[in-house]
């Protein structure tokens, strides 16, 4: 469907984001990232950033560590977070944490949040944004929760679940994109790359 120009790193990890791209012929190579992301203490208050804001300084961060080390490449990151009453959720760290996050979504709309940042040969950053969509979730029983922490695909995944997999039984609508709650706004991702001539359609 595409064919990509230009050399492209993608500064992730994430096999979801990496499917996405796939599916619609991208080519890359992975370079994954290593840097912290967890919430610094007090840092949304204290610097007065969004959630959406700290969603694309983490992506930078993940473009901006392996830039020097591609300098011919352009550098694609991405980083998702799962977002309620302005509170982050991120990945959990054990079952525990994982059925607090649930439990807390549970009969609520959150938000899930993609923010995205792409970096040009040299280390220039050269577009850096967000994508919102609104996920409702239905009322979930405590045995609903246990049972699908038990299945381990909450392990991985901001918010503890993962819509494109057994986590789709907990969500009852979406409003905005699909693909950003699995991982990657896939239509403005392939805009981005389309609009600096780094793909094209073939």
């Amino acid at each position: 469907m595409f064919k990509t120009l230009r050399p492209l790193i993608l500064a992730s990890e994430s096999p979801r984001r990496k499917s996405l791209l796939l599916s619609a012929g991208v080519e890359f190579k992975v370079h994954p990232s290593r840097i912290d992301e967890s919430v610094w203490p007090g840092e949304l208050a204290e610097a007065g950033k969004s959630p959406a804001e700290m969603a694309e300084r983490w992506a930078c961060l993940k473009a901006n560590s392996i830039s020097p080390l591609h300098a011919d490449s352009w550098i694609f990151g991405a980083d998702t977070i799962v977002v309620l009453d302005g509170r982050i959720f991120g990945k959990p760290s054990d079952c525990a944490e994982a059925v607090r996050m649930l439990n807390a979504l549970s009969g609520r709309v959150h938000e899930v949040i993609t923010g995205m940042c792409l970096i040009q040969p040299g280390g220039k950053l050269r577009r850096r944004g967000s994508v919102t969509t609104q996920v409702r979730f239905k009322n979930l029983s405590m045995e609903e929760i246990d049972a699908y922490v038990r299945t381990a695909e909450p392990m991985d995944k901001a918010g503890g679940y993962g819509i494109q997999g057994i986590g789709a039984l907990l969500v009852r609508s979406i409003e905005g994109s699909y693909t950003n709650v699995v991982g990657l706004p896939l239509c403005q991702a392939l805009e981005w790359l389309m609009n600096e001539n780094i793909i094209e359609q073939e």
